[in-house]
């Protein structure tokens, strides 16, 4: 089935898209909550932290099994779930009155709720619907992450500023709903039930066998192949490092480094609203390149970029004008998660189209684990150094340590059959 001259596989992506802009508006929004947090609950930034940090975690470690529940029950099904599940638990923000209600609300169940709709339908919808342009698709899904922050985080920050924060999780609710009724109404599961080939599929072209294994058999399946695989934990180790360094420290802790700072939280939320629009960019041209170029390179400068700038970011904020903070805005945006792109290609290469959006689903989880623990650190040293100094500079020491390592990855080829059926077997 074509509209017009259009691949269906287009429209896929579009709804995979705003889904994943709707998952990383709801994840961003506790950046905005934790001054007022703060000053309405008297509850110090390592309380709320930790909020966020179960939040990421839950949220990384949904990865595999989202990826293995996408290949069950399918990709619209899971979506569904995960946004009814944000939906309630964001709208519960309004009776919160303790840090466990919090804890429970944005951290357990907001976790699992994003979890469903998080970074792997990027490699589950490019696996499944492309042949030719998987990096591109791959960069343009990978942007939603931060592409949320440009169109949610000023709108949160001036609802919160007008109307206070609990009226903040009715808002963000009503916008799971919403992208909830366009996914139940337009999202087809594959090319082969719609009668079509993924985009630029040879005529020979046959698709996938289907799992049938217990998701959570599949996942912990593709984990034990996985781990005896040395490009595995090269992956999943610079993926730690690339969570660490943007989602869980600069999309948590910059709106409250901006307030220590003198800056206001819609200032310091315009900041990141840039950082989203720069990554728009450069996560689309970083999937444009890993098609083109050896994605261990694209690695290599991406984490040494980026390690740099965490450097020069405590002496941006004394530096008035373009040059400071506006600067780092644009380049760090940039930077956000262009990795995505050349670790999705290497993994796909690694261990092939079935396997492979199930192992980048655990890839991806130590993404969010490296996220959540700096969400916990940073918050600590905040608490008791009173500053974010040594946590800017942990930061980019990690990155800079991922840029030498993401050298050493192997490339390697393309897994010529699936990995599953051996696991079917021992299922």
């Amino acid at each position: 089935m074509r509209r017009g001259r259009i691949h269906y596989g287009w429209f896929a992506m579009a709804l995979a898209f705003l889904t994943m802009l709707t998952a990383a508006g709801i994840r961003s929004t506790p950046g905005v909550l934790m001054r007022p947090l703060e000053a309405d609950m008297h509850w110090s930034a390592a309380t709320i932290s930790f909020a966020v940090a179960v939040n990421i975690a839950l949220f990384g470690l949904m990865g595999p099994f989202t990826a293995a529940l996408m290949q069950s029950i399918g990709v619209r099904t899971t979506m569904l779930i995960g946004l009814g599940v944000c939906a309630a638990a964001t709208a519960a923000t309004a009776f919160i009155q303790t840090p466990t209600e919090l804890v429970i609300s944005w951290g357990i169940f907001v976790g699992l709720g994003a979890g469903l709709i998080g970074s792997v339908v990027a490699a589950t919808i490019s696996a499944r619907w492309f042949v030719k342009q998987r990096g591109l698709v791959t960069g343009v899904l990978s942007a939603a992450n931060a592409t949320g922050q440009l169109v949610f985080l000023p709108f949160f920050a001036n609802v919160v500023s007008h109307h206070g924060w609990r009226p903040m999780g009715l808002v963000v609710s009503a916008i799971a709903l919403f992208v909830g009724a366009l996914v139940l109404l337009f999202m087809r599961e594959t090319p082969a039930s719609l009668g079509i080939k993924p985009y630029g599929a040879s005529p020979d072209w046959t698709p996938p066998v289907a799992s049938t294994i217990n998701p959570i058999l599949r996942a912990f399946g593709a984990l034990r192949m996985a781990v005896r695989r040395p490009v595995f934990w090269l992956l999943a180790g610079t993926f730690f490092v690339c969570g660490a360094s943007t989602a869980g420290f600069i999309g948590t802790h910059f709106i409250p480094a901006c307030g220590d700072h003198g800056i206001s939280e819609t200032k310091a939320a315009g900041l990141l609203a840039t950082m989203g629009a720069f990554d728009l960019v450069g996560t689309v041209l970083s999937g444009w390149l890993s098609d083109r170029v050896d994605p261990r390179w694209l690695l290599f400068a991406y984490y040494g970029l980026r390690g740099l700038a965490l450097l020069l970011l405590p002496y941006a904020f004394g530096i008035d004008g373009m040059f400071g903070l506006p600067l780092f805005a644009m380049f760090y945006g940039l930077d956000w998660l262009a990795t995505l792109p050349p670790t999705v290609r290497l993994t796909l290469n690694a261990f092939g189209d079935v396997d492979g959006p199930v192992v980048f689903g655990w890839i991806a989880a130590s993404h969010q684990m490296g996220a959540a623990s700096i969400v916990a650190i940073a918050g600590f040293i905040r608490t008791t150094q009173g500053s974010y100094d040594t946590a800017f500079m942990l930061s980019a020491v990690l990155c800079i340590v991922a840029a030498v390592v993401a050298l050493t990855i192997n490339r390697g080829k393309r897994t010529p059959a699936p990995l599953s059926p051996s696991l079917s077997s021992r299922a």
